[in-house]
């Protein structure tokens, strides 16, 4: 085992390959294993503020550490590796259960959990179904050409989670702007503190008027159930609502237009999609969250204890960044990881994380990407780029990767 080095350290967020907008930045393939070298140590990386953190790269020992008790999910511990002075200024402020360690992580979680069962989120199905056929309906009738994103990615989430929460669609622009700021790594800690005060005296409203109001959402049992028997206040029932709306509309909004995109370009898989039954279409579904991985810029953690992981020492008190978009491209679990197959047995993928803090909202996110593509693929068989590949402009600077819109026609 060996400490960590006192040396000019690389930084991590590093830029993508020109003309390679699928891929994980090459400045840490290295990491991995391939034909002619075997899989590396974690590394010591710099961030935006000067500090360093280790990453890892390799599936297997994210596996490891997503599920070890002596890493903490806590942003408020001092060395928490930040993803953006935005993030660090609203970690008190923006402190829900994915933040949290046990046994407070599970005690909040359990709050929602009934919510996203699988038998929960399959009886959606109709509704997301109709949902979508609406979407589409409104898209066709316009003509072409059309900003995919604003005319069908990012409505079909964002309805979903509204009428899940009891959030009033009718407001979609209020909340989706503030929701871009909180993941925009440009923020200041200013607009990012304002956006979040915004968002949670919107929802704490919301809250306190459903205690007089029998709709049967989310928002109502969190006011009956946790805010009306003093289990919370106001403020935290907010804030864990605020949690789901932005984390319910934004990946799922990406993933639908990103993993479009990138069957645009594969028009093999693209025909597998469109013309696949839903057995087919569920893998293409896991090999798309595998390929893309939009939160990428890793999960962050900091150790509770000395750690060994592959040959070195990651000391208590240290920051770990842990790159789900490397280990999604591991070939010790994914041959041939950087072609898209949507034949592949994917599901080992870490798009939605592992262990205790894996994504709550995965039903829901698979639902309504496995009714999402093939719709629009069998709507507009035409289906094609409006624009050329590099001119799309890419979210390279958001929390959550994507595209900022997606000129289609068809």
């Amino acid at each position: 085992m060996t400490a960590p080095a006192h040396e000019a350290l690389a930084p991590y967020a590093a830029a993508r390959a020109a003309g390679c907008p699928f891929d994980p930045p090459p400045a840490h393939r290295d990491l991995l294993p391939a034909d002619d070298r075997p899989a590396a140590p974690p590394t010591r990386v710099s961030l935006w503020n000067g500090n360093a953190a280790w990453l890892v790269a390799r599936h297997a020992d994210q596996v490891a550490l997503l599920r070890d008790e002596r890493i903490s999910a806590d942003n408020r511990r001092p060395n928490y590796p930040a993803v953006s002075e935005g993030s660090h200024a609203t970690r008190l402020h923006n402190r829900t259960f994915i933040t949290m360690d046990e046994p407070e992580h599970n005690e909040h979680r359990l709050r929602f959990t009934g919510e996203f069962t699988v038998r929960r989120i399959e009886s959606l199905r109709p509704r997301v179904g109709a949902l979508v056929d609406g979407l589409l309906d409104a898209m066709e009738a316009a003509g072409p050409p059309a900003d995919l994103v604003s005319a069908f990615a990012l409505p079909l989430p964002s309805l979903v989670i509204c009428e899940l929460l009891g959030v009033p669609y009718g407001d979609h622009d209020f909340f989706q702007d503030r929701s871009r700021v909180l993941i925009d790594m440009r923020s200041t800690p200013q607009e990012a503190l304002s956006a979040s005060q915004d968002l949670v005296d919107y929802l704490s409203d919301l809250i306190a008027a459903k205690a007089e109001n029998p709709a049967d959402d989310l928002l109502r049992r969190l006011a009956v159930d946790y805010l009306g028997t003093g289990l919370a206040t106001r403020e935290e029932c907010a804030k864990e609502a605020r949690l789901l709306l932005i984390a319910g509309h934004e990946t799922t909004a990406n993933m639908i237009a990103l993993g479009t995109c990138a069957l645009l370009q594969h028009p093999d898989q693209l025909a597998a999609v469109r013309d696949g039954d839903d057995k087919r279409v569920a893998g293409a579904v896991e090999e798309l969250l595998r390929y893309l991985t939009i939160v990428h810029l890793g999960r962050r953690r900091t150790a509770l204890a000395d750690i060994e992981v592959g040959g070195v020492l990651i000391r208590e008190g240290e920051g770990v960044i842990l790159a789900n978009d490397l280990a999604n491209r591991d070939p010790e679990v994914f041959p041939d990881p950087d072609r898209l197959d949507v034949d592949r047995a994917a599901r080992r993928h870490l798009a939605f994380g592992s262990g205790p803090h894996q994504c709550l909202g995965q039903n829901l996110a698979r639902l309504e990407l496995r009714l999402a593509y093939p719709a629009l693929l069998r709507r507009f068989p035409g289906l094609r780029l409006d624009r050329e590949l590099a001119e799309i402009p890419f979210r390279d600077e958001m929390l959550i990767y994507g595209v900022h819109e997606l000129p289609v026609a068809w």
